[in-house]
Order: C-alpha cells, then structure tokens, then sequence
C-alpha cells in the first residue's frame, strides 16, 4: 500500500511540474541559485572547460580514459573487465529483460567502480556544467542485451530529474553501430523536436520520432573500450539503441545539481549502509556530493 501511495504522489507531481507556470518558476530559483553560485565555482583546466562548453553547445562530448587521464582509471577499468563474466545474460523469471545490472554486493565488492565516480575532477566538471553543487547519484554497471525489446531506455526520452543532468558512460568493449551505441539529437534539434512533439516527459518510439525528424541527424557514440561519453541527458533526446550483433557492457554515473526540480525521483544506487561505508574513503568534499541528500545545499 506505501509503495502504491508513493508512485500515485509521483504521478501528481510530475503533473504538476508539467504546468508551464511552475516550469518557470523553478527555472528561474534554479538561475537564481547559479547566479550567487557562480563565485564559488571550481576553476577548470582548458581541457575541461572545452568539455563542458562542449556539452553545453551540443549536449554531448566524447573523450577517453587516456585523455582523462585519471590515476584511478586504470584500476578501475581492470576491475570493470574482471565483472564483465560475472553479469548473467538474462535473470530467470524476468520477462522482458533488455539490461541486465551488476548487484550491490558486486558493486561494493568492486568499489573502485563507485569510487571513479567521485573523482574531483569529474565533480569538477559536473558543478561547472550545473553552476551548482553536485550530487553524485551512484554508478550502474550495465549489461545491455541483443535483442529486439524496445523499452524504457531504448525509446527516445530527456530526463526530467532536474533541469540539468550529467551522465558519464565509459565503454568497457569497442562499441559500433552494431552493439548498442548511445545514440542522441543534438541539442538545438532536440528543442525544436520538443517544441513539435509538444513533448514533457515519457518514451518515444522512433518510428513517431522518425515522423518529425531524419534519422540522419541521429548523432551515435560509438569508441573503443575506455570511450567516455559525457551527456546533458537533461537536455537532449536519447536512447540506447538495441544491440544486434552482441551484448554491450558499460558503466553509467549520475549526477545532479543539489536541488534537483523533482527530488522524488533521484535515489541514490546503493543503500544508506553501504554509502556511508564508501564514504569513508573519500575526502570531504566528495563526501558531500555523495551524501548530498543528508548534507544539504552548501554543506
């Protein structure tokens, strides 16, 4: 009955952020809170700052873990390779099943995973993208199946958790067009299809979207193993496309501003226990992306 109560609130909140007065009044405190933000934001290195005006002009940038340059990578990158035998192709009695996720007790047994995700510099770049303070909402581990289910992720959609939203993918396999790129339409195509669309939120099929616009402006990431895709997945329309020819392995990491315009939906991907066990490890201020819900705004 509390789960059923929980998701009948949801369903009326979304409707009511679905209001175009209320859009704009969280559009304008969610400008508000940048422009007093803005003193406090990190200084970047050209590098990043090209990053994220890259995202913020296109909605998508493709770098590497090479380019990154992250100490941590590499044994990141080794353990992610080590779990890729350990995700089962399919979970007995899920009906279905397109994705297939590494448990909690995977994740925490490798949490060098998790932990990559916290890295500043990736903070760094999120709260430079947001103007605000970063929450960091987990990491997934993602066995995406070949198959023909056309469902939830691999329909075309923009996230509505905030007005702005950053999702690092990193590829543990070389991906083509083949088995499963993330694919999205740039940004400026993905506000008119919206504005056509009369789109606010759900799954779009593509032969709907292929109605309004030409699968020729189809953008698709495809890279070799250690590929990083960093998506205003907030902003523009995207998906997963259906892997044909093999499974696709990769990681997502989440992340949000600290005032998120529909905090319901944003659950961090590990239980209270174990986050505050991963937290133990980092500094302060990774401390305070992780556990933002706890440490409030400017904490």
């Amino acid at each position: 009955m509390g789960n059923l109560i929980k998701q009948t609130s949801n369903k009326i909140l979304k409707r009511l952020y679905r209001i175009p007065s209320l859009q704009r009044q969280a559009e304008l405190g969610y400008q508000e809170a940048v422009k007093q933000y803005a003193e406090h934001l990190p200084k970047l290195s050209p590098e990043d700052f090209n990053l994220v005006e890259t995202v913020r002009r296109e909605g998508v940038v493709v770098t590497s873990l090479d380019a990154l340059s992250i100490p941590s990578s590499k044994k990141m990158f080794e353990v992610s390779q080590n779990l890729m035998p350990q995700i089962p192709r399919s979970i007995p009695g899920t009906k279905n099943e397109y994705v297939v996720h590494a448990s909690p007790q995977q994740m925490m047994e490798n949490s060098e995973i998790f932990l990559w995700g916290l890295e500043q510099r990736i903070l760094n770049i999120a709260e430079t993208y947001f103007g605000l303070p970063v929450a960091f909402h987990g990491a997934y581990f993602r066995r995406d199946i070949a198959n023909n289910i056309e469902e939830m992720s691999r329909l075309w959609h923009i996230d509505i958790e905030d007005l702005r939203v950053l999702k690092v993918i990193i590829y543990l396999q070389d991906v083509n067009e083949e088995n499963g790129p993330f694919e999205y339409i740039p940004l400026s195509l993905s506000k008119e299809i919206a504005k056509k669309l009369k789109y606010r939120h759900g799954y779009i099929k593509n032969q709907r979207m292929e109605q309004a616009l030409s699968n020729s402006h189809y953008q698709s990431c495809t890279g070799k193993a250690g590929t990083v895709v960093l998506a205003a997945t907030g902003s523009v329309f995207h998906r997963g496309k259906i892997p044909v020819s093999s499974d696709r392995f990769a990681l997502f990491f989440d992340y949000t501003s600290r005032l998120p315009k529909l905090s319901f939906l944003n659950q961090y991907s590990m239980s209270p226990e174990n986050l505050h066990l991963l937290s133990s490890k980092v500094s302060e201020s990774q401390r305070q992306s992780l556990l933002w819900q706890e440490n409030g705004f400017y904490s």
